[in-house]
């Protein structure tokens, strides 16, 4: 088979027609959900652009692979799917955002066509600062830019819309295998959508935020401290949240329209039945909830992520329960290609494909990690059946019961809470974490990794006095 694998940035996994959101439009999203298979429990290998890239890229946990944050990009150094399949003859071209170090490094495309990589090849430095982070003045545009209007991003998506429809249509004359990485920045912010886009939500009638109120809010130390350094939500009021609300929503109409546009050109090539189509994001957005923006944090809306496959072999209409990750990228694009160089045997995942078949499986564990800017310490997440736990290394853990409390208001490691199968659901949340990684070794790691990254871009003062932006500009 071909492969299109179709990126967005930021989107949520509830925020989609399909997954049954009341107000979100994505028609195209939609469409594709019916002729093929929507994973209800997929994940990020980490709620962060750069690490959760470089880890889908590799196929691999980001403790394993050792990009642990937005200042360490994916360099080309690890094999990659994209090196495996473009080496076993499959042309494989990426076309949109990477957020790797840089387009002169072999990264395993046979060609890259607008690609956005991170800044001057480095990335966001103050978020090295972990042990004596800077202010994030930078926080305070994500409230400020919010609106109505075309943004530097959406005219980027549209140029990339374009590309992609424009490579597509050169397939139709070939017959050569080949596998198309199209990555669009929507719905990331700035939370400016295009206006006919923005006009389709009416701020007044937008849901709020999931336990926002101040009494609801996590107390968990880290959690607080993640919240300081991030402070976008001392910048909104109820007017500027719903804005904010219309302008997500809107920027995910906007993106469904560009995936739309693209899945049309697949079609006018003729190529669309030889095709695996798989639509998924980076990581998803808090948008207020819990008092968060953006991500960096374990719950659903910042870990959590859509994910579509459809195409030959995949049941439509299916809904999928087993737990699923981007690592599974790579085992799912080796079986499309038919690439088979031991790659994938040496990897965590599993093919999409193969789990789409498969009856349901809830005891696979799905990991998660986070070691970026804002957080003290290593934070792992582990989700199996209806459990996830969260393990902050230093601190006390979290645990939810998503089958009774889907909106994670109630944390079940909580002292004094005796709720039935809690304390076997924290030892089989460690159990199951250890047989993954041992967290205080991963952190110590982590942190002596930074350190050394820290020193040789010329110490801290040089990280402390690099540009903090809040999204990277788009290329040129």
């Amino acid at each position: 088979m071909n492969l299109l694998v179709i990126v967005s940035d930021e989107h949520r996994r509830d925020a989609m027609g399909c997954m049954g959101h009341p107000i979100v439009r994505t028609p195209h999203l939609d469409a594709l959900a019916k002729r093929g298979a929507v994973f209800e429990n997929a994940y990020t290998p980490s709620p962060m652009c750069v690490p959760a890239r470089a880890a889908m890229a590799c196929g691999d946990y980001v403790h394993r692979i050792g990009h642990w944050d937005s200042a360490a990009p994916y360099d080309g150094a690890r094999r990659s799917w994209m090196h495996a399949l473009r080496d076993g003859g499959v042309e494989t071209v990426s076309i949109g955002k990477l957020h790797f170090r840089s387009a002169d490094d072999d990264n395993g495309f046979s060609r890259e066509i607008l690609p956005m990589h991170v800044v001057d090849g480095v990335g966001w430095l103050p978020g090295l600062l972990r042990e004596d982070p800077p202010d994030f003045a930078a926080a305070a545009e994500l409230a400020a830019e919010v609106g109505a209007g075309d943004s530097a991003y959406t005219d980027y998506d549209r140029a990339v819309t374009a590309a992609a429809e424009e490579w597509l249509a050169g397939r139709g004359d070939t017959t050569g295998p080949w596998a198309a990485f199209v990555s669009l920045v929507s719905p990331h912010y700035p939370l400016t959508a295009p206006r006919d886009f923005f006009d389709m939500y009416d701020p007044a009638a937008m849901d709020l935020p999931v336990a926002y109120a101040a009494s609801e809010r996590p107390r968990h130390p880290e959690l607080r401290n993640i919240a300081r350094f991030f402070d976008y939500d001392r910048h909104f009021d109820e007017e500027r949240l719903r804005a904010a609300k219309s302008a997500y929503y809107g920027l995910i109409s906007f993106m469904d329209d560009c995936v739309g546009r693209v899945l049309a050109a697949l079609d006018a090539s003729k190529q669309a039945g030889d095709t695996l189509v798989v639509y998924l994001s980076d990581h998803g957005d808090m948008m207020g909830d819990h008092g968060f923006w953006t991500k960096q944090v374990m719950y659903e809306a910042s870990a959590g992520v859509p994910l579509i496959v459809a195409g030959p072999g995949v049941p439509q209409g299916r809904r999928v329960g087993t737990g699923a990750s981007l690592v599974d990228l790579a085992a799912t694009a080796l079986e499309a290609s038919g690439v088979d160089d031991g790659l994938a045997a040496t990897l965590p995942g599993r093919s999409l494909c193969d789990l789409a078949r498969r009856d349901d499986d809830p005891g696979r564990t799905v990991f998660s990690e986070y070691h970026d800017g804002g957080s003290s310490t290593a934070t792992f997440m582990v989700r199996w059946d209806r459990w996830k736990y969260v393990h902050y290394v230093g601190h006390p853990p979290q645990l939810f019961d998503l089958g009774a409390d889907p909106a994670e208001r109630n944390d079940l490691a909580q002292p004094g809470v005796d709720a039935p199968g809690v304390r076997d659901a924290l030892g089989e949340g460690r159990r199951r974490l250890g047989e993954i990684c041992h967290p205080d070794a991963v952190n110590a790691a982590c942190f002596a990794d930074q350190k050394r990254r820290i020193t040789a871009l010329g110490g801290e003062a040089v990280c402390r006095g690099a540009h903090a932006f809040n999204h990277t500009p788009v290329p040129g």
